[in-house]
């Protein structure tokens, strides 16, 4: 009799079995206490003045100390100064110092800007320290091995290799707690990325090319350990502290968004999002647990196509990197992929920060008050829209559907990029607004996309193997844990308790509170 398509041998389920009694504990964060690091930690600690957020604080910044949040009040954002660390939180006031909490920073886009029917509303970055919520992935992946003992301030270097904001995240992280970084990053980045690390990071390394070039970053790891140095180093496309964080705290600030702004017959459908570390995607994998109906839309380059094609190549969408699948992306869950023209995103900025730009958008019914806001979104903000905007029309969404997005940062990080595409092609006059809205805003189409059957998932997921297996030391049971076992992405999340209650024990013994 012919075994059904699909059907697992008797060697698969033993596999299973065996995969389930090892409850995949290489998929946990390592907790575990290096006692006498842990003391040079908290004296260090307390000789900088450093006091930690708990995730839950981050969450829910009222349950930050008063003593901490009058501090703050003559602090300005993107101050050196270790009480920044209670502003890694989507609820910042927006201004640039002395602000206090609020509600969720986000901005819904309207139809006669976006030229869907659906309600795309996006999470806004730009109010966290260093302008950019990597910050907070950065430290989601350092507090762990902080209050562990496993990293040693007082000895070691933090190594940040990035396609630019979590290096930056990491850098201000460590500078606030007064130890040496060394920042990795393209050198095609902005200057506005290097000329801020220049003053933050103890070393900065800019490796060959540009965003999709991650595997000239992780050479230069590889060279990094084999120096001698001690340190330890932080890998955003690895670091399971980076999905943990964006779970916990971006998937419950989209969350919030949601339960203000839904009325009764609205419908949360999905949440589009550029992979880049595949950090901030795993909001999705929170929202699916309160709205199972809902999608995860997977985004790239066009340029670099390798969730829809297995491809590679250049691409100028600065912030996501690509030719690998990320050890910390949910494949499993993903719904869809759709891949982003970088020329698209180019044109858009010019159409969102140039004058003639902001009066035709006005001319063409967008909102004032909408204009006046479009510095929010920097390249990868710009390409997020971009996906909503495809994944909205695929489904053919209304009015009362809703997507979800982030703006990463800000135009502010990318400024020299506006003065050399009026050097490279000129002024930019109302006819090339009028070009690029209709031709690349409203005319995006729904090519270039691909909804994922579980054969393609998988595809998708075989992609690892090359990167983390072959090349980066991961093992063959974990790649295999990660699509076989029920538990291993569940486990990451729920040592949330556990790290705050390491973070709180943490802050006792620094005795500052």
């Amino acid at each position: 009799m012919m075994k059904p398509r699909g059907a697992r041998s008797t060697s698969q389920v033993k596999s299973l079995k065996i995969i389930d009694e090892r409850i995949t504990e290489m998929a946990k964060i390592d907790l575990t206490i290096h006692k006498d690091r842990l003391e040079r930690a908290i004296e260090r600690s307390r000789k900088q003045n450093i006091i930690l957020p708990t995730f839950a604080q981050m969450k829910n910044p009222e349950l930050i100390p008063a003593k901490i949040k009058d501090e703050l009040r003559s602090i300005g954002l993107w101050d050196v100064h270790p009480r920044n660390l209670f502003r890694i939180t989507w609820k910042n006031q927006p201004v640039n110092s002395g602000g206090q909490f609020g509600g969720v920073n986000y901005l819904e886009l309207p139809s006669s800007l976006t030229g869907t029917k659906a309600r795309i509303i996006a999470l806004v970055g730009k109010w966290f320290p260093t302008g950019a919520h990597k910050v907070g992935a950065a430290y989601g992946c350092l507090v762990p091995r902080l209050v562990t003992g496993q990293f040693d301030p007082t000895t070691q270097k933090a190594v940040w290799p990035s396609t630019g904001n979590y290096c930056r995240g990491g850098a201000y992280d460590s500078a606030l707690m007064g130890c040496e970084s060394i920042a990795i990053l393209p050198e095609g980045m902005s200057k506005e990325r290097f000329e801020w690390l220049k003053g933050i990071a103890s070393e900065i390394i800019a490796t060959p090319g540009t965003e999709s070039n991650v595997k000239e970053i992780f050479d230069k790891c590889w060279e990094l350990r084999k120096s001698g140095q001690d340190l330890m180093i932080f890998n955003q496309f690895e670091e399971f502290g980076n999905y943990m964080w964006h779970y916990e705290i971006t998937g419950h600030a989209m969350q919030e968004v949601l339960q203000k702004v839904m009325g009764p017959k609205d419908h949360y459908r999905g949440v589009a999002l550029t992979t880049g570390s595949a950090g901030t995607i795993a909001c999705g994998d929170f929202l699916k647990q309160q709205y199972p109906t809902s999608k995860i839309i997977a985004s790239e380059a066009l340029q670099c196509p390798t969730l829809l094609q297995n491809g590679f190549g250049a691409h100028r969408i600065e912030g996501i990197g690509d030719k690998h699948v990320p050890w910390i992306h949910n494949i499993k869950n993903t719904d869809m992929v759709v891949a982003i023209d970088d020329n698209s995103v180019v044109n858009i900025m010019r159409l969102f920060n140039e004058p003639e730009g902001h009066k035709y958008l006005a001319k063409k019914g967008v909102p004032g008050s909408i204009v006046s806001q479009l510095d929010l979104l920097g390249f990868s903000g710009i390409a997020n829209v971009l996906s909503a905007i495809k994944f909205a029309k695929y489904y053919e969404l209304e009015e009362n559907d809703i997507v979800l997005t982030v703006f990463t940062d800000s135009m502010q990080l990318y400024g020299s990029r506006i003065e050399e595409m009026r050097l490279d092609y000129g002024e930019f006059h109302e006819a090339d607004a009028a070009e690029v809205f209709a031709r690349d805003l409203h005319g995006e189409s729904t090519d270039h996309l691909l909804e994922l059957t579980y054969e393609s998932r998988k595809r998708i997921h075989n992609l690892k193997y090359y990167t983390w297996v072959e090349q980066q030391g991961r093992s063959y049971d974990e790649i295999q844990d990660q699509w076989y076992a029920p538990d291993y992405w569940p486990a990451i999340p729920n040592q949330v308790g556990e790290i705050d209650a390491l973070i709180t024990e943490f802050n006792e013994k620094v005795g500052l509170l």
